[in-house]
């Protein structure tokens, strides 16, 4: 028998990491399991996008965050399925990790609605491996349109149509047009900055709808004085290769499609795309020892509301389930407190809600920067950042345009040499 419990953790995001380092130095034998070696702040990924940071400045490696905590370990690997019964949680390279208290964290994924179409021409803005293949694409547009053979081409390459008017949509419009005002230019003197399109579609029937509609009429104000279209209660219907089929039967003709309308939980177990039961405490319903969280888990707030799919619930749960694990039963159900939403618009430019007080403009960017300075992982990240963040203030310049091709990774197995006499329980 193991002299402390085994605590396995599948997800190094918000709540993962949040509960891993709750649990630091505690009487626990932890495991924090990722497919992933780092943890990304996703709240800043559309900046990835826009070429203003670099991929190393929103991401930590996890084996660095949790370095020093002798009984927190990073375990590489995709989880198979589990088995409740016998309390394991299989990998998909054949190991087998016990578990006396085993925590879900494993986030969302883009949600497609069910539209195959879409999904194979639409390109996403949820992790790493999307925004770097978003910026390069968006340059590859640029580079094609300054040499297109007609005018027709030349505006299909410069149009961009994002979907979905939330905090992601709307910050990507916001960088993407002050990308295009910026480096045209003075980079592209053979194309025009008028001849960029940015359309934005929301299917609502305002912009970011979290918000109070003072603000939503704001970051719209904002936007258009960007140049950025914007289109509410609009879907999508259908795609292809050569642009995108609105509900009412307009064709947009454009080369870049930016899906940010919605995520899905990303179920750990391979059954359904839903948000897993849980209870007040979240553990999951009809299993011991288990608990989800974050937005794989369909937790509720004190009014009943499920619990929007953001970090702070995640990362609040995070914490409170490393109590729960540490003293069990004693602990109040969970109730999650709002500190608030923000969303920037563009330089000197955010919307922001915190419990009665309301921001915009200038007052709002700034209380935009210094939360989210705040929660960036890892004192060197805020001090890049930040350094980033004053080089574009003064020098109005988007720097990190270069188009890489990532090559993939090889496989785990194929770098083990081996596939089925691998050890278990690692």
């Amino acid at each position: 028998m193991r002299p402390v419990p085994r605590v396995v953790i599948v997800g190094g995001g918000f709540g993962g990491l949040q509960c891993a380092k709750a649990l630091r130095d505690k009487p626990v034998d932890v495991v924090l399991v990722d497919r992933h070696n780092y943890h990304l702040f996703t709240p800043l990924l559309y900046q990835v996008a826009s070429c203003l940071l670099n991929p190393s400045e929103i991401t930590a490696p996890l084996r660095k965050v949790l370095r020093g905590a002798a009984n927190v370990r990073y375990r590489e690997g995709d989880v198979a399925g589990v088995d409740f019964d016998k309390r394991i949680v299989q990998l998909a390279d054949g190991d087998e990790l016990h578990y006396d208290h085993l925590v879900l964290a494993t986030g969302s994924a883009t949600n497609y609605y069910g539209n195959e179409e879409v999904r194979a021409h639409a390109l996403g803005l949820k992790d790493l491996g999307e925004a770097l293949q978003l910026r390069n694409h968006v340059l590859e547009c640029l580079e094609h349109a300054s040499t297109a053979a007609t005018d027709r081409e030349r505006q299909r390459l410069l149009t961009f149509c994002i979907v979905g008017g939330g905090p992601t949509g709307v910050e990507y419009a916001g960088a993407l047009a002050e990308l295009a005002r910026l480096v045209l230019p003075r980079e592209y003197p053979e194309l025009s900055p008028s001849s960029l399109r940015i359309l934005l579609l929301e299917g609502g029937g305002r912009l970011l709808p979290m918000f109070v509609p003072s603000l939503s009429t704001y970051a719209r104000r904002e936007l258009e004085g960007l140049g950025v279209e914007i289109r509410t209660n609009t879907f999508v219907s259908s795609a292809d290769d050569t642009g995108v089929v609105l509900h009412d039967g307009m064709k947009v003709e454009t080369a870049t499609m930016v899906w940010t309308a919605g995520v899905l939980p990303n179920d750990p177990l391979h059954e359904k795309p839903e948000r897993l039961p849980v209870d007040d405490h979240f553990r999951l319903v009809g299993t011991a020892g288990v608990f989800a969280i974050g937005d794989v888990a369909a937790g509720h707030d004190k009014r009943g509301n499920a619990l929007p799919m953001v970090s702070p619930p995640a990362m609040q749960a995070g914490r409170y389930v490393a109590r729960q694990i540490l003293d069990p039963g004693t602990r109040r159900p969970f109730r999650y407190r709002d500190k608030g939403t923000l969303a920037t618009i563009g330089r000197r430019a955010a919307v922001g809600q915190i419990g009665p007080l309301r921001f915009r403009g200038f007052v709002g960017w700034v209380v935009w920067l210094v939360v989210h300075l705040y929660y960036l992982v890892g004192f060197e990240n805020r001090v890049r950042v930040l350094m980033r963040w004053g080089w574009y203030y003064l020098r109005l310049d988007r720097p990190i345009r270069l188009i890489v091709e990532a090559q993939p990774a090889r496989d785990s197995r194929e770098l083990a040499g081996r596939e089925s006499d691998r050890p278990t329980d690692r």
